[in-house]
This record gives structure tokens, sequence and C-alpha cells, in this order.
């Protein structure tokens, strides 16, 4: 059984916080999306402790903070370390995918180049976090 998921999609590129939006809005899982647009206000919303979310997509290439540095800071908090983080990056990088797994992002996927393979690479992720996989309930 599928249920409502909470989103926060740390992501300063406007064209891809839409393009994230009309994916997840696709497939009849309902979410909230919570968007932040740099590492800052990330963690701004993450320590503010309340209505946190049950899914981080988050960028690595972000102002203020950077993606690398926001997944540190989460996974080493005891109140926010079980959130599933995926990252979402332009970075095809093998420094940047090992980077991100050693500090324990739960995956990497690289954002595709085309508006098709976008859109089916976001519904996958909203398919696999919404219906297989079993997040952990705060």
């Amino acid at each position: 059984m599928t249920h409502s998921i909470h989103i926060l999609l740390v992501e300063d590129n406007p064209g891809d916080v839409d393009l994230t939006m009309i994916a997840l809005e696709h497939g009849g899982v309902p979410s909230r999306l919570h968007v932040a647009e740099d590492g800052a206000a990330a963690l701004a919303y993450l320590e503010q402790g309340a209505d946190l979310p049950d899914l981080i997509l988050l960028d690595l290439n972000l102002p203020k903070k950077s993606g690398h540095e926001v997944l540190a800071e989460i996974k080493r908090s005891p109140t926010l370390q079980h959130i599933p983080v995926i990252v979402l990056s332009s970075s095809a990088s093998d420094a940047d995918i090992h980077a991100s797994y050693a500090l324990h992002a739960n995956s990497y996927v690289t954002k595709p180049a085309t508006l098709t393979q976008y859109l089916t690479a976001v519904e996958g992720i909203r398919e696999f976090w919404t219906k297989a996989a079993r997040l952990p309930r705060c």
C-alpha cells in the first residue's frame, strides 16, 4: 500500500524544480514538496525540527553550502540521519558518486540530459520510495 510522502527538494535551478514537481505529480501517490534553494536553507529547514520530510532529493552544486556538506550534516545528526537522501545531480563524476556514498547517501542519480529521461528518472525515484521501500515514520 502506498502513502503520502513529504519530500524536501534541495535544488537551486528553477527549471529542475519545475521538472521535479511535474514528475512527482504523476503516478497517483500524493506528495508534499518543500523546496530549499541552497544548502544553508535546507539545513535551516531541517534544524527547525517540525514537519521533517520522509525523503530528501539533494543536488550537489548548491550555493552557500554544497550538497556534500548538507549530506554530511544530515547523516551526523541523530534526529535527521534516518531520513533517506537521494543525490540528484548533474555530475556523473566518479569522485562525486564515491564521496556521496561515503557520506551515506541512500542513492545517487545523475540528472538525465533530456526532458523525457529526467521525468522518467524522478518518477522512478518516487515509484521506488513510495511503493517498494519502507520509510521510517517519525
